[in-house]
């Protein structure tokens, strides 16, 4: 490996940063991006029974919270009815609205970071192939021969267009594989997060104490 690093010369170095960038992003999104952190099943429903009647607590209210992604929109809800003794269905939809974007912001983390990457490392490459080229040219004798040049620096131009070429695509396929495979899982994340956020504001409209069911029962 040293001897492929130092053949490829000094253009190398960036396409090894971008591999341990790349490496460190998919590491960290495969750990944050697991169902139980982020929908965990059954949840919703634990949530709804929890709400049967009343509103929970500050204090599992927080629990949720920190439970999971879907836990802290859920939790918003609650919050919004808590922390409001005239919220309206319309507020606790504002509410989870508002926590939804943050945690949709949560989860998209690294992944446009992750996207340069595959798109940079074959810009890298290209550009350590143009570096060898002009070593292979600066190698050529004045009269335009190859036989007349320097073949070590000939050989090292060579080495340094065609490593750092390979070394660009090795490092910028896997990158966009898994960026495409975290950019669907989160669509797909999201996608679960909206339609319980829709169920579970529809749950906790009676609950509102601005809503017309809650005027009408007080009536």
């Amino acid at each position: 490996m040293i001897s492929i690093i130092q053949a490829a010369g000094w253009p190398i170095w960036p396409l090894i940063l971008c591999s341990i960038l790349a490496l460190a992003f998919i590491i960290e999104r495969f750990i944050k991006l697991k169902a139980s952190r982020v929908v965990t099943p059954g949840l919703l429903d634990e949530a709804i029974a929890m709400s049967r009647d009343s509103i929970p607590g500050p204090d599992t209210v927080n629990q949720l919270a920190a439970h999971s992604a879907l836990g802290e929109v859920l939790a918003s809800g609650w919050r919004a009815i808590n922390g409001n003794p005239r919220c309206k269905p319309e507020d606790v939809r504002a509410a989870m609205e508002a926590a939804g974007r943050k945690v949709a912001h949560e989860l998209e983390r690294f992944l446009p970071a992750l996207a340069t990457v595959a798109s940079a490392a074959p810009l890298l490459g290209l550009l350590g192939t143009v570096i060898g080229m002009i070593e292979i040219f600066g190698a050529q004798a004045p009269t335009g021969s190859l036989s007349g040049g320097n073949p070590a620096q000939l050989a090292h131009g060579i080495s340094v267009a065609l490593y750092n070429t390979a070394f660009g695509l090795i490092v910028a396929i896997p990158a966009l594989i898994f960026w495409r495979y975290f950019r669907a899982r989160v669509d797909g994340y999201v996608l679960e997060l909206e339609l319980a956020a829709e169920q579970f504001a529809r749950h906790l409209e009676p609950l509102c104490p601005g809503s017309e069911q809650a005027k009408g029962a007080k009536r």
